[in-house]
């Protein structure tokens, strides 16, 4: 069959052309891929960031919404005695304090 000119390899220039925009192609595909496996990466890391900020804040719900009653109404408790402790203290301070005065008068 006859060779067609511009598609068929009738003389080395014709190959030659051919490997050159073959060569083209292959360095555009290479910058290319380089680019998405950059972007892939950069997804990546900002995806296990997203995992690990889900993580934590599910995490601190929990602590938040799961917390044990008993041990908080003990804390409560303990909070509320020595709130009533060192009032009371306070209050024999100052009567102290004016007992001492009552002397020096």
């Amino acid at each position: 069959s006859t060779l067609t000119s511009g598609t068929d390899f009738l003389d080395n220039n014709s190959a030659n052309k051919v490997i050159g925009v073959l060569t083209t192609a292959s360095s555009t595909l290479r910058s290319e891929a380089s680019t998405l496996g950059s972007n892939l990466s950069v997804v990546q890391i900002r995806q296990d960031f997203n995992k690990n900020l889900i993580n934590v804040l599910q995490t601190g719900s929990s602590n938040l919404t799961l917390a044990d009653t008993n041990e908080e109404a003990a804390n409560s408790q303990a909070l509320s005695t020595r709130q009533s402790i060192a009032v009371s203290a306070l209050s024999l301070a100052n009567q102290s304090q004016a007992s001492v005065l009552q002397l020096l008068r």
